[in-house]
């Protein structure tokens, strides 16, 4: 075995279960120090027991160009919070000090891994807990940027297909893609809009003749209802703007975390990652 796929194994370790459960999973994306570092670091400990089979963190950025105003916003609440790439790791850390089998994926921009260093980056990162990256701006054709270095270092490296992404690019975006494939079910920003599920069942069945990784479907997927649609479908359903945008609902005048914040944010969840558990998968039915 090559350095390359000697990842934490968490990832399919969690895919593997929720296959031989026949049921799918549901992915919660937070942002990470929004609305500030301890109110996110108890959001994200209290994600599994809300049935968040996978986790993705985002990384803070002043410019999250590919997200809609709902994660704009909770980046820009992290930043004014104070929070940086080393506390992200940080909150990775503690959060590993309590859970060991969760799969925790960090999204986000090249610009803060860059700066901070990619060697250095990966190096932290792995040893924080982090099982993968999905960076949204850097295409195959960059992969020595960040993709190789980042398989080498034992982290998988998510790529990001979406409905224009055509049969004759698709293999160059597969390639070298590990963990999972994140399905964008929308074009443009997240937290828009939703997907009409006959496409995403198309998309999925076509990304399932190119690769056996499991497919995971995001972008305007905001209740339990559709939750239980996408997941009917795909291997995993994800949420992020939905959930980022309870947080704000629960801040106070002040823009401070409101008493019931944590509670209610990790309520939404719950009803969330419920959906997933109502889907029957069609696979699983057949």
């Amino acid at each position: 075995m090559t350095d390359a796929v000697q990842t934490s194994g968490r990832i399919e370790k969690r895919f593997a279960e929720l296959e031989r459960a026949g049921r799918s999973g549901f992915v919660a994306f937070i942002t990470a120090g929004d609305p500030d570092p301890e109110t996110s670091l108890a959001i994200l400990e209290g994600l599994p027991a809300a049935g968040v089979d996978l986790i993705e963190i985002g990384m803070p950025f002043t410019d999250p160009m590919a997200d809609g105003p709902a994660i704009q916003a909770s980046s820009l609440r992290a930043l004014k919070a104070g929070q940086n790439l080393i506390g992200t790791l940080e909150m990775v850390r503690r959060f590993r000090a309590g859970d060991e089998g969760t799969p925790v994926v960090l999204m986000g921009y090249y610009n803060p891994i860059y700066s901070y260093g990619v060697d250095a980056f990966l190096k932290d990162a792995r040893e924080a807990g982090v099982d993968g990256l999905i960076i949204v701006d850097l295409p195959p054709e960059e992969d020595d940027e960040l993709c190789l270095p980042a398989m080498k270092a034992g982290l998988s490296f998510i790529r990001l297909a979406t409905p224009t992404t055509d049969d004759a690019r698709l293999p160059t975006v597969l390639t070298n893609t590990s963990g999972f494939v994140y399905y964008v079910a929308i074009l443009g920003i997240t937290g828009t809009r939703s997907a009409d599920n006959a496409d995403i069942r198309n998309a999925v069945d076509r990304l399932k003749r190119h690769t056996d990784l499991p497919v995971a479907v995001g972008f305007g997927i905001k209740t339990p209802a559709a939750v239980a649609d996408v997941a009917g479908i795909a291997d995993a359903a994800v949420v992020g703007s939905a959930i980022v945008e309870r947080i704000r609902t629960g801040l106070d005048t002040d823009g401070k975390a409101g008493p019931n914040l944590k509670k209610d944010v990790l309520d939404f969840v719950a009803e969330l990652a419920a959906g997933s558990r109502r889907a029957v998968r069609e696979s699983a039915a057949e």
